[in-house]
């Protein structure tokens, strides 16, 4: 009898697609609803973005870049944008743009409540993360597999991929944002007899928000980066014009759709990181200044 002869055989593999066979046969209703939530939603940003002129799009994300965070971020975006519209990327960019936004609004809508309920509790903290650490190290074309089933190919699945890939560091990160804050300042609100809700609005959210927008700014960046691998179920957008050059191994084509998606991980990084981080001649750093300023007579 040979060392792996003594284990016995245990058929995880099969359990798991008994489960997800049970899912389909079950709520293939529900399923479906949801897949015709994602396409919609994604499908109604995306016709918004497209809805301008390219040159439109340009001006509105430079006048944005310049508002949020600086001059320098202001020019990159101008030039990057540009070079996106000459590469023939941009609707395949706005594609890609619109997955990224629809597939980060619901992460962070799951993800910060579920930070907060971790923060404020040791057993669901106990709970939550072995489950966190199983999502981040999984593999990403792993997710894909099920989630094709689930939803068939398209836009659906891609999003649906995106939002369990890129969700757990929205989570991580809000719980380390509320668990930050230094304890005197939450038990001096407590001894105003503040509420916990008052206490979690007014004290610990406003400053653990550098904490929290860092994560919100690392689900973008994973998101941004699933949203190219689910280029492979017909998710659209630069993921499909990378699977479309590996294909053809066509290097002009994988180099101008991977380039603009650098181009748009740096813009979203930077604004995104501006909103945790107020620095140059980002809005809220000037209203902060000017308040700070002493009053003349």
């Amino acid at each position: 009898m040979t060392p792996m002869s003594a284990v016995p055989n245990i058929p995880v593999g099969n359990a798991v697609e008994d489960g997800i066979d049970w899912i389909t046969d079950n709520f293939g209703g529900v399923l479906d609803g949801i897949s015709t939530f994602l396409f919609t939603f994604v499908d109604t940003i995306t016709e918004l973005l497209l809805s301008w002129p390219p040159l439109v799009g340009v001006a509105i994300f430079t006048v944005l870049a310049l508002l949020v965070r600086s001059w320098g971020l202001a020019v990159f975006t101008l030039l990057g944008t540009l070079l996106i519209v000459s590469m023939d990327m941009w609707e395949p960019a706005m594609e890609t743009l619109a997955l990224v936004l629809v597939a980060t609004t619901i992460a962070v809508v799951i993800a910060v409540p579920v930070g907060i309920l971790a923060a404020r509790s040791d057993s669901v903290s106990t709970v939550v993360k072995p489950i966190l650490d199983f999502m981040q190290t999984m593999p990403a074309f792993v997710y894909l597999v099920p989630v094709v089933i689930f939803f068939g190919i398209g836009v659906a699945a891609g999003v649906f991929a995106t939002i369990v890939f890129a969700l757990p560091p929205g989570v991580r990160l809000t719980e380390l944002g509320i668990r930050g804050v230094d304890s005197e300042t939450v038990e001096a609100g407590e001894a105003f007899g503040g509420t916990p809700w008052q206490i979690l609005r007014g004290i610990q959210l406003p400053l653990g928000l550098p904490t929290i927008m860092a994560g919100v700014n690392q689900v973008i960046m994973l998101a941004l980066s699933m949203a190219v691998v689910a280029g492979l179920v017909g998710a659209g957008g630069l993921g499909q014009q990378v699977v479309s050059s590996i294909s053809r191994i066509d290097v002009a084509l994988g180099f101008e759709a991977g380039l603009s998606v650098v181009i748009l991980a740096i813009f979203l990084d930077r604004v995104t990181g501006a909103i945790g981080q107020p620095t140059g001649r980002s809005l809220v750093s000037m209203v902060r200044k000017r308040r700070a300023a002493p009053a003349t007579v």
